[in-house]
């Protein structure tokens, strides 16, 4: 048996080999002991487990379910506003007067919206004025902590907030609600909301605005913080623009409104006046196309105008109307037919009756025919004219021509006339009435009378409101016959040409017209130095279409008037370059061709000849 050595390793797996061989490996057990709280706590995170994937299941279910919702109701099917239903209340009965019902027509109720003020334009679509949304700005003391902090971030932001109050509200801790301030500005709301005051918070309101200032401001009015109107127009149809979102369309052109008060202005200016207050009228509807009376103020600040400025001097001034009354007695003794236009009358010596003297302003001394007692402006002939008459047919005349009640136009601040009794209407009431005086009215009663006179005898009630296009022609009353109308309108024409009102002239308009200039009363009866000047007029005296009011209140004079301070010196004028501002943008252009034969239409002499067979020229009943 051949023993076999084992052959030596070669030097390569020698040096391929490491640690201990194979065959020389120990097996080798590790024993681990798990205690049992560490059992338990291995159980408590795998139950943990468990319930935190089931959560997680859960929150993902939930935001897929909510993740579907939006989707359906902003892309697959959005939801749209509902329009809210309107609901009509049955129209209310109209107020006492003429208004009638065209100013309260039922309007749509409101079911939560709040709606904003409507709209007021004038007849062209002039805005005049309008409501803008704004905020209010208030406070919840309950939820505040911190009083002194939030009065200092709220004063840097809003100014004109008074510290000390804003303080003595925001600590109210029985109050859960308290203004801090109204209609704060867009910029100042963005402001406060970023301040991040807890309790601090904004109410939606709106802000009435009026974007032309003070043009109409009398006529407008205002209204108050809380949006309720306090006078003029917005008080008068405070709930007709609370109730419909309609805009109120006034009668009033801004353009003419304009001229108005820029001329008024001029002339108030020059002689010194105290105030002074215009009109033009339409006289075929009444419509007013432009009331002005000054001072005024800015519509947007009527809080701070004071009692003058807000006072209307065409609706709530009474004024003795003075000469431009004398028309109402010429038309009154023409038409009862007491009177013939070749009438005379004694004006020769003054009146005297009782301690009261009837006198003429640079007087004739002489007999004064029919034509002449107005284009001369004769008081002593109108008082005749008047006593010619009679009280009792004067009384009814002025009262048939709405001289004794008040002016139904649609303003808060509508005066009433002044005048005596019928148990006073003696004698001397009759002569002073028959030449302006012992009675007081509005200019607007002057006008709508004059308005009567010259459009062929028919009274409107004067309005504010535009008439709708397709609206039937307004209704009027007659209280003259057209004769007596074509007669006046060359009276008025005649005043014009040969009288005192020369200075009112507009060639191609033909304009007609009264100066009237009454001294005012004072403590110690009327004063010389104190009066008032007013021209009435209306143009193109052959075919009226508007009337002219001009008055300047306690007017001075001066060098360019020669001392004198009347009605033909220093309102005339004013009146005659508001016609030829106003007469083209209402579309009325000066006549000139035809001017010999208008000149002809409207002519009568001043001392008319009497009709064969006619009444002597005498005063017809002369006492």
């Amino acid at each position: 048996m051949t023993d076999f050595a084992p052959d030596p390793p070669s030097p390569s797996a020698i040096a391929r080999r490491f640690g201990a061989p194979h065959a020389a490996a120990v097996p080798r057990m590790e024993n681990v002991r798990v205690t049992a709280p560490d059992l338990a706590r291995r159980a408590s995170m795998e139950k943990t487990r468990g319930r935190l994937v089931l959560a997680a299941c859960g929150f993902a279910l939930l935001f897929s379910v909510l993740a579907l919702k939006l989707t359906d109701a902003t892309v697959i099917d959005p939801v749209r506003p509902k329009p809210v239903a309107q609901v009509r209340r049955p129209e209310p009965p109209p107020p006492p007067g003429p208004t009638g019902t065209a100013m309260l027509a039922a309007a749509p109720v409101d079911l939560g919206l709040r709606a904003a003020r409507a709209t007021i334009t004038d007849r062209n679509g002039e805005i005049l004025a309008i409501s803008l949304p704004t905020a209010s700005l208030y406070a919840n003391p309950r939820e505040l902590f911190d009083v002194e902090g939030a009065v200092r971030k709220l004063k840097s932001v809003v100014p004109r907030l008074d510290e000390d109050e804003l303080r003595k509200r925001l600590s109210e801790e029985t109050k859960q609600f308290v203004y801090l301030a109204r209609q704060i500005t867009p910029r100042e709301q963005l402001q406060i909301n970023a301040l991040g005051i807890p309790g601090i918070d904004f109410e939606s309101t709106e802000r009435r605005r009026y974007p032309l200032g003070r043009v109409a401001a009398q006529v407008l009015g205002g209204v108050d913080v809380d949006g309720h109107g306090v006078a003029g127009v917005e008080r008068f149809f405070d709930q007709r623009l609370r109730d419909s979102p309609q805009p109120l369309k006034l009668s009033l052109d801004v353009r003419v409104q304009a001229v108005v008060r820029d001329e008024l202005s001029k002339a108030m200016a020059e002689f010194q006046a105290i105030g002074a207050c215009g009109i033009v009228m339409d006289v075929r509807t009444g419509e007013v196309l432009a009331m002005v009376s000054l001072p005024d103020y800015d519509a947007n600040d009527v809080g701070r105008a004071s009692t003058e400025q807000r006072f209307n001097r065409n609706v709530t001034g009474m004024y003795e109307p003075g000469s431009t009354f004398k028309l109402q007695t010429a038309s009154m003794a023409l038409d009862t037919g007491t009177v013939q236009i070749w009438n005379g009358f004694d004006a020769t010596a003054p009146i005297r009756i009782g301690r009261f003297t009837i006198s003429d302003f640079q007087g004739k001394h002489r007999w004064l025919y029919v034509p002449e007692i107005l284009a001369y402006s004769s008081n002593i002939g109108a008082a005749r004219m008047a006593e010619a008459v009679g009280a009792e047919r004067q009384r009814q005349w002025m009262d048939r021509m709405g001289m004794l009640s008040r002016i139904g136009i649609e303003l808060p601040e509508v005066g009433s006339p002044l005048a005596p009794p019928a148990a006073n209407w003696k004698e001397i009431a009759t002569l002073t009435i028959g030449f302006g005086h012992g009675i007081a009215v509005s200019p607007l009663h002057v006008v709508t009378g004059t308005a009567a006179i010259a459009n062929g005898g028919i009274l409107y009630r004067p309005t504010i409101v535009a008439a709708e296009h397709d609206a039937p022609p307004r209704q009027g009353i007659r209280v003259m016959q057209q004769t007596t109308s074509d007669t006046m309108r060359r009276l008025m024409r005649l005043v014009v040409t040969d009288g005192y009102g020369k200075s009112a002239e507009v060639p191609g308009y033909y304009v007609g017209g009264k100066t009237g200039t009454a001294e005012k009363i004072s403590h110690h009866g009327y004063n010389r130095n104190s009066r008032v000047s007013a021209f009435m007029s209306a143009f193109p005296m052959n075919a009226p279409r508007y009337a002219v009011y001009m008055m300047l209140d306690e007017p001075k004079a001066n060098a360019s008037t020669h001392g004198y301070a009347t009605a033909g010196w220093v309102s005339a004028p004013a009146a005659g370059r508001v016609i030829a501002r106003i007469g083209p943008m209402l579309g009325l252009l000066p006549d000139l061709d035809n001017a010999a034969a208008i000149q002809a239409q409207l002519a009568i002499p001043l001392q008319p000849g009497r009709p064969p067979g006619a009444k002597p020229a005498g005063p017809p009943g002369a006492a």
